[in-house]
């Protein structure tokens, strides 16, 4: 399963099917098991998410979408 390098700056979709926001890494530190996000378009409502719920791919490992959780935009 690949594993998704976290870096300030990147942007995640949410996974959840009915929508959700976009958020953006704020800061990270390496080894930790929370990031700093905020919502992407205007930086606002910082809050501390769990790294387990930050995916690579919008599809889990069997080739299904992901219903939870944040997946990594496209050219991140």
């Amino acid at each position: 399963m690949p594993q998704t390098t976290i870096l300030p700056g990147q942007i995640y979709r949410s996974c959840d099917p009915r929508g959700g926001p976009r958020i953006r890494v704020k800061s990270y530190t390496p080894g930790h098991n929370t990031a700093h996000v905020v919502d992407a378009d205007d930086g606002k409502r910082p809050r501390w998410i769990l790294v387990d719920s930050l995916h690579a791919s919008a599809t889990t490992r069997y080739g299904k979408p992901r219903r939870t959780g944040y997946a990594l935009e496209a050219g991140q």
